[in-house]
């Protein structure tokens, strides 16, 4: 370990600024956020900075460095394009053993300025030790997305309770327990929701509460269509935090992975004429981990209120007074149309999209293709790969044109993503032939154009009486 990571406490403290630039703008907003009275000599100072020192009761010196500036000071930082300068500014500080970095230049730095992620009072440190600071950044940025903002409204509610559960709890376990089923439940939920008047109230009443109840909650998530990079953070980090994962076919093993290591997971797909677990059966297993203290995650592949019945589990749910939370996700009319590169809405081809599942719920297709056949209108199926023939017959029948382009994408988003382009009268043989295999969307009108000018991702499946698989560059 080249550097020891510390945390200074600055507040009030005196710290020497050599430089006016850009550079020295940069530390002196952070040194003033972790309340340094910061002092900063150069021959020019720029606006801003000059405006900062103004706000913060900083210092401005014009003119010369020299070592009496030193005197008092419990900091060193020089930044400027001079290496004399900041050599003998590093000389001087460790002549007194005075903590210095010299910006850009590792060598004449006793200690360094990390990546830093700010959630106050929680706060983030990353260093490359000075070798890779751009690297050092990035994984600030991943981490960003990682750490919500609200992280600092949490910590500082448990820091306003810490003294109450100390007095409560007489051992470190139970302490540690308590804490733990405050941070990963329904209390950091509020919190995270902004509701934090709730949060506290709830805090009070579990720290009053002297039974051994556990409420369990159940978390109501879309997957996307399966690239795993189109879950949202929310997402993410529930998924990191569940007991318990009940997740469909639709789900990627990809996203699969990004749970939490040592959760519980079962497997309730639903596949035509296949289910795993009836979804009745899904919605008892959702209740029963939930009353058993569990944090269930029910993990759905696109978003779960379209087509996706998410609504008939949370009902279930609220006749058990169960918490929930919900979760949307990309649902996979948007996702794959996107990476096929088809726009589902445009001012010179529809101004309007239906989204229709292709299988009702007693197994039928019977839907109002009066409806469907409206000029200027995208028509999304789901679920329609098997009565694809009966959808495009019936479109004809009701009066689409039978030129009209249509286009079925198979597994999109995925890295085996492929997209078939033909019409009402042709798809369906087209698909005969190809074999695609589901999940499959099908969109129908005059947007399917745009997919040769606009493709970007995965395969298309090219037609004269064979399948071949070109690749999209």
């Amino acid at each position: 370990m080249d550097y020891l990571p510390l945390f200074f406490r600055l507040e009030g403290q005196p710290v020497l600024l050599v430089g006016g630039g850009s550079v020295a703008l940069r530390k002196a907003t952070l040194l003033t956020r972790a309340g340094a009275k910061v002092s900063v000599v150069s021959h020019e100072i720029c606006p801003e900075l000059d405006e900062l020192l103004a706000q913060y009761q900083g210092e401005a010196i014009i003119g010369e460095y020299h070592t009496a500036l030193l005197d008092g000071k419990g900091l060193v930082i020089a930044a400027t394009d001079d290496n004399d300068l900041n050599s003998r500014v590093h000389f001087d500080a460790t002549e007194r053993n005075l903590p210095v970095n010299v910006v850009d230049s590792p060598d004449l730095c006793t200690f360094i300025f990390p990546a830093i992620v700010d959630r106050s009072p929680i706060v983030v440190a990353i260093s490359s030790g000075g070798k890779a600071p751009v690297l050092a950044r990035l994984l600030r940025a991943k981490l960003e997305t990682w750490i919500p903002s609200s992280y600092s409204h949490l910590s500082s509610l448990v820091g306003r309770f810490r003294h109450a559960v100390k007095a409560r709890f007489s051992t470190t376990n139970q302490r540690r327990i308590f804490w733990e089923e405050v941070l990963q439940g329904q209390i950091a939920e509020k919190v995270f929701a902004g509701r934090h008047d709730e949060a506290e109230q709830m805090l009070r009443a579990k720290l009053d509460d002297n039974t051994d109840r556990h409420t369990g909650e159940v978390y109501l998530v879309g997957a996307g269509p399966g690239d795993p990079e189109l879950l949202t953070f929310k997402a993410l980090r529930l998924m990191q935090q569940a007991d318990i994962v009940l997740y469909d076919a639709l789900v990627s093993p990809k996203v699969i992975d990004l749970c939490r290591r040592d959760a519980d997971m079962v497997f309730v797909g639903k596949k035509r004429d296949n289910h795993a677990v009836p979804q009745e059966g899904i919605n008892e297993l959702l209740v029963k981990h939930a009353q058993a203290g569990k944090r269930v995650l029910r993990l759905k592949g696109g978003d779960p209120f379209i087509f996706g019945r998410g609504g008939e589990e949370l009902q279930k749910l609220k006749e058990h007074n169960i918490p929930f939370q919900v979760v949307p996700g990309i649902t996979a009319a948007s996702a794959c149309s996107t990476y096929a590169g088809i726009p589902l809405t445009h001012r010179n081809y529809a101004q309007s999209v239906r989204f229709v599942t292709g299988q009702l719920k007693n197994r039928t297709s019977d839907l109002n293709f009066e409806e469907l056949v409206h000029p200027n209108q995208t028509i999304v199926f789901y679920m329609g790969l098997h009565s694809l023939p009966h959808l495009s017959r019936e479109l004809i029948r009701h009066g689409k044109s039978a030129d009209t382009p249509a286009a079925i994408v198979s597994r999109g988003t995925r890295p085996e993503q492929k997209v078939l382009i033909g019409t009402l009268t042709d798809i369906a043989e087209k698909q005969e032939q190809a074999q695609l295999e589901a999940p499959a969307l099908i969109i129908v009108g005059e947007v399917v154009e745009l997919h040769d000018d606009l493709a970007w991702f995965g395969e298309e499946v090219l037609q004269e009486h064979q399948a071949d698989l070109l690749p999209r560059s």
